[in-house]
């Protein structure tokens, strides 16, 4: 598989200063690609662009304001003249707690992020390319968006959204050059599996070190995913020669969602 396959491509991350984002970042650089990065963490953000060998256009952005993202939309436009792939990947979680006991302000937190941002987003990319010549847009949902979940319903729900839109927009653009698939995958070595760590490990009274082996058992690979292990699948995801997958939810789960 060719090292530039994402050459002189343009190549929207949200959600880009860390975890899967920076890493998909690295490696959409690595294989030629421009990049219109986001992040609420403006200066986490700014010291991965600089860092990186490629075109960068960076902003420090909330997904969930409309008006927001429609001017980076528009920085991307004056910037490039156009969008050929986008990840939809900013999201946060919440604290592990039964439905019943979970604060209202939590779901509203969780579906302006994580359901909100990406059709947010969607609106937007689509839009650019479909002024373009097509392109392929990537949502980061979950394996909590395609099984249950319990003690993170709010998550779960968003994350269940977000597969919703994605094969959704997926019918609606299929015959105009647009791809859309989300990925799923389930636990992972990023900062977001660590807080379910903390998490875990203080309702159970353990050791972050326990409670992570604990969450692992659970996999039937019997161990968390590695980051890049994600990411690879993300890239083979928006890769060009992949041209006739769309309006699928992809688990990168170790087997989680087999069980």
């Amino acid at each position: 598989m060719s090292e530039a396959r994402f050459q002189g491509k343009v190549v929207q991350i949200t959600g880009a200063a860390s975890g899967f984002g920076a890493l998909a970042a690295r490696r959409f650089a690595a294989e030629g690609a421009r990049l219109a990065l986001s992040d609420r963490d403006g200066e986490k953000l700014a010291a991965l662009a600089g860092a990186l060998d490629a075109e960068v256009l960076h902003a420090e952005l909330d997904v969930s304001d409309a008006a927001a993202q429609a001017a980076h939309a528009r920085a991307i436009a004056a910037r490039f003249g156009r969008l050929d792939v986008a990840v939809n990947n900013a999201g946060v979680g919440h604290h592990m707690a039964p439905l019943h006991k979970l604060p209202p302000e939590e779901f509203d937190r969780m579906m302006a992020v994580n359901a909100r941002g990406v059709f947010l987003g969607m609106q937007q990319q689509i839009t650019l390319m479909l002024a373009g010549a097509g392109g392929a847009i990537l949502n980061v949902a979950s394996a909590a968006g395609i099984v249950g979940a319990g003690h993170l319903s709010a998550y779960a729900a968003s994350k269940h959204a977000v597969v919703g839109l994605t094969r959704a927009a997926a019918d609606e653009v299929a015959k105009k050059g647009i791809r859309v698939n989300a990925i799923c995958p389930s636990f992972a070595a990023t900062p977001l599996f660590d807080e379910m760590a903390d998490a875990v490990a203080t309702r159970h009274g353990a050791s972050r070190d326990e409670a992570s082996t604990r969450i692992a058992a659970r996999v039937p690979m019997g161990r968390v995913a590695r980051p890049e292990e994600v990411v690879q699948a993300m890239l083979w995801i928006c890769d060009p020669a992949n041209s006739f997958m769309t309006g699928q939810a992809i688990a990168i789960d170790g087997g989680l969602s087999a069980i």
